[in-house]
């Protein structure tokens, strides 16, 4: 029984000064990788979030911008980060979208090579007419006339494989009709094609359009969101009628893959301590974000896991192609 005792007693101690042994996360100043240039939304939450958890961290938490090649740069180098103390975004582009376009030519893996942390928030999007080009009134009229002028209506986007690009496509495939896609070399370019009516239709963020929504120069027929927008209530939401088609812009908080979980789960318990915070939803609601906190780190890399599959099948389906 003594020698029980002892034993019992030498392991205890052994598992304490183990565990003490180990190091407190983070040793050193902590690195926060924003895959966009300075400004814009990614930027907005990035930056928010940096100063959150140098509070609660006790260390610096620096961001380094590293924008480029559709997001895939800075996401490229989080994912070949090894110092240990680099986290950064990762979002609806370089995670979902570049692995089915790119068909396997990206230096990363969109899972894989990462430890999900956390969904942080996402971009409402709509669906809009000119309603001066295009006098539909809702959602049904409009797929009745482009059903009856297949290829006849054109919709701008902000670029071949972008996110508003392949919410029309995918709308477009669940609705079985056909329009013509116009892709402009941005945002902005592909809205004043709308207003001017260079083309009848769009699918657009509502940080960018709403207020020509308000002012009656567009006409919004549906949300992409898979819920009604709290600004809008009376307008439906796509998946109503089409069921599969919700689509929104997303940013999510990374780890390298080799981050230890225990890591990670601090990090996801602090981002949704964050998130469920007044002054970071008033600073979100400021700049048309909804935060959209995941349930867990596991669930998180479900969620990236199925819009990379979603966002593939699109692809193929159009036979989408760039260079």
């Amino acid at each position: 029984m003594m020698f029980r005792r002892d034993v019992l007693a030498g392991a205890a101690v052994m598992l304490a000064t183990g565990a003490s042994a180990q190091p407190a996360w983070p040793d050193r100043n902590v690195r926060l990788i924003i895959p966009f240039p300075p400004g814009g939304a990614a930027d907005l939450i990035g930056r928010l979030l940096a100063a959150h958890l140098q509070s609660v961290l006790g260390r610096s938490v620096v961001v380094e911008n590293r924008g480029g090649a559709g997001s895939s740069i800075g996401v490229d180098a989080l994912a070949k980060a090894t110092d240990g103390v680099t986290i950064g975004l990762g979002n609806i582009a370089a995670n979902a979208i570049l692995p089915g376009l790119q068909r396997g030519r990206l230096p990363y893996d969109p899972v894989r090579d990462f430890a999900p942390v956390t969904n942080l928030a996402v971009t409402p999007c709509y669906l809009a007419v000119n309603p001066q080009k295009l006098p539909v009134a809702d959602v049904a009229a409009l797929v009745a006339y482009a059903r009856a002028n297949p290829e006849k209506l054109n919709y701008s986007s902000s670029g071949v494989g972008s996110s508003l690009h392949l919410a029309m496509e995918l709308f477009c495939q669940k609705a079985g009709i056909r329009m013509t896609h116009v892709p402009f070399s941005g945002g902005s370019p592909a809205l004043q094609a709308l207003l001017g009516g260079q083309v009848e239709l769009m699918i657009d963020t509502v940080a960018t359009s709403w207020p020509q929504v308000r002012e009656g120069r567009l006409r919004a027929l549906a949300t992409t969101m898979p819920t009604r927008l709290a600004i809008a209530p009376d307008l439906p939401a796509l998946i109503e009628t089409y069921p599969g088609t919700d689509i929104a812009p997303w940013h999510g908080l990374l780890a390298p893959a080799n981050t230890p979980p225990a890591v990670v789960e601090r990090l996801f318990a602090e981002t949704t301590r964050f998130l469920e915070m007044p002054a970071t939803r008033e600073r979100f609601e400021g700049a048309a974000l909804l935060p959209a906190p995941s349930a867990s780190p596991a669930a998180f890399t479900a969620f990236i896991r199925a819009e990379g599959e979603k966002f593939a099948a699109v692809i193929q389906a159009a036979n989408i192609r760039v260079e």
